[in-house]
Order: C-alpha cells, then structure tokens, then sequence
C-alpha cells in the first residue's frame, strides 16, 4: 500500500470503527451516513487485505490485524491532532481554549490560583479544568485528554519532557497559642502531639511516603484527603500537621498558626511540570507553561514563614 495512494482520513474512519464496532455508531461519531461509513470500511478492507471488522451476533468483533492496528492507528491520529495543535497560532487574549491539568488542590492554591487572577485580564476566554492526579494521569496525558501534570517528580512517569517548577520545603503548622512552639520541637514532643495527616486516594502524599517509611510513631488523630483543609482545622486545638512551607505560609495572615522546623530533616520536595513529549511545540500549551513558572517563580514562601520558623527555635 502506497502513502500517495491511501486517504489518511480513512484512518479517522477505522479508528472510529474500531472504538465502536459498529458501523452505525461509527457513522454517528463522525457525523456521516452509514452508506458513507460502510463504503469507508469497503475502501480499508481493500487497502489493508483483511476483513477488519466481522459481525459475530449483534456487534462486529475487530480481527486479530485489527487488533494490532487499533493502538498504532490511534497514536497516529494524536500525534496528528497535537501536530495541527501546535501549529496553530495562540492568541490568550482571543482564545476560548480549555486547558486540562492535573493538580492537587495545594498547586492550585499556590501557583494556579495567582494564574487565574492573571488570566482574568489577559487571556479572559481561557478556561481551565483542574482534575486531581490518579494512577492513570499519565495515560490520559498521553491520550491528549490532559494537557499537563503537575506533581512531585517521583510521582510522574518517565518518557516525557519534566521541568521543575521549584522546590519546597515542609514545616510543623499549629495553633499560635499550642505551648508545643514556646520551645524547639523535639521528635518526641513531636510523636506526642495529636496530628491532623492528608491521605490521597491514590497514593501516599510526598511527606507521608517519607515519614512513614522512617519509622513513623505519631499519634494521627484528623485524617483528611485535603491539603488545604488542614489549616482550618488546626485552631484552637493542640493538634500539629506537617505541611508545604508556601502552604503554610498563605495561611499565617488569615488564621492564629504558628510554624516550626520539623524536629527531622525533610528532604525537599521537587514540583514538576510533566506534558506529552508530542505536544512541545504546542503554542498554547507553551503559554501555560510559561505562566505556570512564571508564578511559581514568583511566589515568595520563604519571607515570613522561614522567618518564623527560624524564630521558634
């Protein structure tokens, strides 16, 4: 079969075909008649020298060339979609794209909510769709069903572009008049104290995959699967949280928190930029992108809460 032979818009056709297996449910896809359906699959039955699809009862069972044909053909058509993506011209102040990023509700508060305030007066009909990380995001980005990742660079798969957006620390948060910051948190004031942890539903947070993994011996009290619940629920209580310094830091001007170094070394916590390695030419995405760093470059978390927390030891 020669390229400069074969309509490549047949290829759309088989994919649908293949998804469906069914020629009606094919047709209504894209949009065309099932005559115009069942010619395309005439045309491919002959380019491909297989039957494709065969009925078996009430639905068309894919043959087992199909079935070896159906992941290279749907890579081909994303690749092609992110190609014509990438090539179009972005304008934010005129554009209606939705994005789709995959972030915890803690990069939302830090780094997208300060983009949204952004977006507002230069890119006001850009959207964005926010969904939590989960086992299958990197097949999702993949699929082109997700624009980018962000997440703690153990958390991402290898095999696409990474870049850092920064790095964060972690420190004790509590109520202001909690005695546990009258003087330096030993480890075993720290076990003591009652604690409120974050777990995930999809796997353990960073800090939680480290504590636990060194001999955890707190006494958790609150579990919840928000980060930034966790300052809320701390006043007025003599229950402590280890949690992300820029975190912690946007709570101390809003609620009576106080912050301590943990009485353990930490080790930095490394926040990736994670997107399909097909999509890097993408003009909008390349936008995003740039405006993601942009403020997370420009986030000051070290100000008062590093200075707070140098203050209580």
């Amino acid at each position: 079969m020669r390229l400069d032979r074969f309509d490549l818009n047949l290829l759309v056709a088989l994919n649908a075909l293949l998804e469906e297996r069914s020629v009606t449910r094919a047709a209504e896809r894209l949009n065309i008649t099932q005559p115009a359906m069942s010619a395309a699959l005439r045309r491919l039955r002959e380019a491909f020298q297989d039957p494709l699809l065969v009925a078996s009862g009430k639905q068309m069972v894919p043959t087992p060339h199909a079935q070896e044909l159906a992941p290279q053909v749907a890579d081909m058509l994303r690749s092609a979609q992110m190609l014509i993506s990438g090539a179009t011209l972005f304008d934010p102040m005129t554009s209606h794209r939705v994005f789709r990023v995959a972030a915890s509700d803690y990069m939302c508060a830090i780094v997208i909510r300060p983009l949204l305030a952004e977006m507002a007066r230069t890119a006001p009909g850009v959207r964005l769709a926010i969904l939590p990380p989960h086992s299958n995001v990197t097949a999702e980005m993949e699929r082109g069903d997700i624009d980018c990742i962000i997440s703690p660079e153990q958390f991402q798969e290898r095999g696409h572009p990474q870049e850092p957006l920064f790095e964060e620390r972690h420190v004790v948060l509590g109520w202001a008049e909690n005695p546990i910051f009258a003087a330096p948190i030993t480890e075993e004031i720290y076990n003591r104290a009652g604690h409120v942890v974050v777990e995930l539903s999809n796997s353990l947070s960073f800090v939680e995959e480290f504590v636990r993994s060194h001999g955890d011996r707190r006494r958790i009290e609150v579990v919840v699967s928000s980060f930034t619940i966790v300052p809320w629920l701390l006043p007025e209580t003599q229950r402590i949280a280890l949690v992300h310094e820029r975190l912690a830091a946007l709570f101390l001007d809003r609620l009576p928190l106080a912050i301590a170094p943990p009485p353990f070394d930490v080790p930095p916590m490394r926040e990736m930029l994670q997107f399909n390695r097909a999509r890097a030419n993408d003009r909008g995405l390349l936008w995003l992108r740039q405006a993601l760093h942009r403020h997370a470059a420009g986030y000051e978390a070290a100000g008062p809460a590093r200075k707070a927390a140098s203050g209580s030891c």
